[in-house]
């Protein structure tokens, strides 16, 4: 792939506006939702605001229809099963309908009662997640320099500004701008991935599976989006994790330290394979994104996983 090709594939659209979610704790306020794509996109995006209004719409009109169509049935079942046939009779313990088991596989639950390993774990994951990208820190554009590094070994590093950082996928010639969303763990990610996983990292960051779609996701913004994307599933802002996937999580990270950057990995390599089976192209990166967290939140849900590496996906790295 030329970088001529690259770097036009990179100016498109503004993948991360559409469903964009914030945290509720100030505590986590250095972590703001990534943004995709430039002022360039501005037009085309006013071409198609009006039909985006109107599928939206659509959407909450189903979706209002849907939830009252479900919650009919469930109070029906409810009142069949404790009224007609008693709530004492087995026939009324079957039928009787959980609250929570309508709210899919990330519901909320009762906070988890931490260890003091998960205790320290959790804290300092939240710091890390805190700490915003800083291009004047000399630490932060160390780690922006061992990242070229590891990804191209027998290439020349460039300066902090150059257009050959669009290679990567940075939006622009200044990858500092790309980290209003992420924060600096974001970048540490990319590094643990690269480091861990070598074979991994370089078969995504050229593309290398599958037939590839014209219109490619840029890879390290798509890295940024994913720690994002991540910190937001597994419930860190919280006090104390209350969804299902945040309990596992703590879990997996009283295993392993390195827990969520290992789980990091698993979705950068699930989201491509994703990708591929969906057959996306960039404007289609938020879809995927969300694909991809119900993936590993399904799999998360799974009985049988203790740590990080016992997920199906985590077979998928090499």
């Amino acid at each position: 792939m030329s970088s001529r090709t690259l770097r036009r594939r990179l100016h498109h659209g503004d993948v991360g506006d559409r469903s964009r979610e914030h945290y509720e704790s100030s505590r986590m306020e250095s972590l703001n939702e990534p943004l995709l794509g430039d002022a360039e996109s501005y037009d085309s995006r006013r071409t198609n605001e009006l039909d985006d209004i109107w599928d939206d719409e659509r959407k909450k009109a189903q979706f209002h229809w849907t939830f009252l169509f479900s919650n009919l049935l469930a109070q029906w079942a409810q009142w069949f099963a404790n009224i007609v046939l008693g709530s004492g009779s087995l026939i009324g313990r079957i039928l009787s309908i959980p609250s929570t088991a309508l709210n899919g596989p990330n519901n909320r639950m009762h906070p988890l009662s931490l260890t003091s390993v998960q205790e320290e774990r959790l804290r300092n994951l939240r710091h890390r997640l805190e700490v915003p990208f800083d291009g004047s820190k000399t630490e932060h554009q160390d780690a922006l320099k061992q990242l070229w590094k590891l990804a191209y070994p027998d290439r020349e590093l460039p300066s902090l500004k150059s257009e050959r950082w669009k290679d990567m996928g940075w939006q622009g010639s200044d990858p500092s701008t790309d980290f209003r969303g992420g924060g600096f763990i974001s970048l540490e990610n990319l590094i643990f991935f690269a480091q861990k996983y070598p074979e991994s990292f370089q078969r995504l960051l050229h593309k290398q599976d599958g037939i590839r779609a014209e219109w490619e996701y840029p890879f390290a913004v798509a890295g940024i989006n994913i720690s994002f994307m991540l910190a937001q599933m597994l419930d860190l802002q919280a006090g104390s994790p209350s969804s299902s996937s945040g309990i596992r999580f703590m879990q997996l990270l009283e295993e392993d330290e390195m827990a969520f950057d290992i789980l990091y990995c698993v979705a950068f390599q699930m989201m491509d394979a994703q990708w591929l089976a969906k057959r996306a192209t960039y404007m289609e990166f938020n879809d995927v994104l969300k694909s991809t967290r119900t993936q590993l939140e399904r799999e998360l849900a799974l009985d049988d996983i203790f740590s990080v590496k016992d997920l199906p996906a985590y077979n998928m790295l090499r």
